[in-house]
């Protein structure tokens, strides 16, 4: 007998589940006096439909949009060259390892002032953060699929007669798409922060910026309001991701509906 639960069932478990939430932050801020430090859920949907019935917030998501997105595609391309090479060359990843480690190690964040510098405040420099916030977690995830292709089917592609381009393309980049899509999958929410990180230090637009901008006003729902922003935006991007990753990987999908059937 199939106890798996219907996706009705599940739908309206997290409906009661976040009106539940919902109601105690309502009622438990106003009882407690807490609104002020974090509003009620009444003020925050007020602010926020105020932002979106004047177009504020679709100018400030689209700035942070463009610059998510390019950081994204940016540090996404070179996390995956970069992890294809070392992952190929076993010296070179040898002789880069602990300088990869170093600046890995570094939070990106302490970059922002840097790059202020460097670059300016202009949207260059949020598109390199969160472009630099991105390459880690895809260059890692990248070797480690690399290194972790099967050496047994390499030998034997070789002894056909396998270039290396023909080894890369036939062998190691389809093997290490699943590690590939999972690091783009979870870089999505980094190419954020490092979009926003910069839009609070050096901006005046974007939903950093509002962020930022209602906080020096002690407008807490305001910056509830812009948080609920960038939330929708961060599941809109990891929405994308993972149509891209059925189209690319429709084995997938075979493979999750035999799971269920079974």
């Amino acid at each position: 007998m199939d106890t798996t639960p219907s996706a009705i069932a599940i739908f309206v478990t997290r409906l009661i589940l976040l009106a539940s939430l919902l109601l105690f932050w309502q009622f438990g801020s106003v009882w407690n006096g807490w609104q002020f430090y974090v509003s009620t859920p009444v003020d925050i949907a007020a602010s926020f439909f105020a932002l979106v019935r004047t177009g504020e917030f679709f100018f400030h998501a689209a700035i942070t949009t463009v610059e998510a997105l390019l950081g994204f595609l940016f540090g996404g391309i070179a996390g995956i060259v970069v992890g294809l090479v070392l992952g190929r060359s076993r010296l070179l990843a040898d002789v880069l390892d602990p300088f990869l480690t170093a600046f890995y190690s570094l939070p990106k964040v302490a970059l922002a002032p840097l790059f202020v510098l460097w670059i300016g405040i202009g949207v260059e420099m949020k598109i390199t953060l969160a472009a630099v916030t991105v390459f880690f977690l895809v260059f890692l995830n990248t070797y480690t699929g690399v290194r972790n292709v099967n050496r047994e089917q390499l030998t034997v592609i070789r002894l056909m007669g396998a270039n290396e381009r023909q080894l890369i393309t036939k062998l190691v980049l389809p093997s290490a798409v699943t590690w590939v899509f999972a690091g783009l999958r979870l870089s999505v929410p980094y190419a954020l922060i490092g979009a926003i990180v910069g839009e609070i230090i050096a901006a005046n637009r974007g939903l950093g910026y509002l962020v930022s901008n209602a906080a020096a006003k002690f407008d807490t729902p305001g910056v509830f309001a812009a948080l609920i922003g960038i939330i929708a935006l961060a599941m809109l991007l990891n929405l994308a991701v993972k149509q891209a990753e059925r189209r690319l990987m429709p084995w997938k999908q075979i493979e999750a509906h035999r799971e269920v059937t079974v």
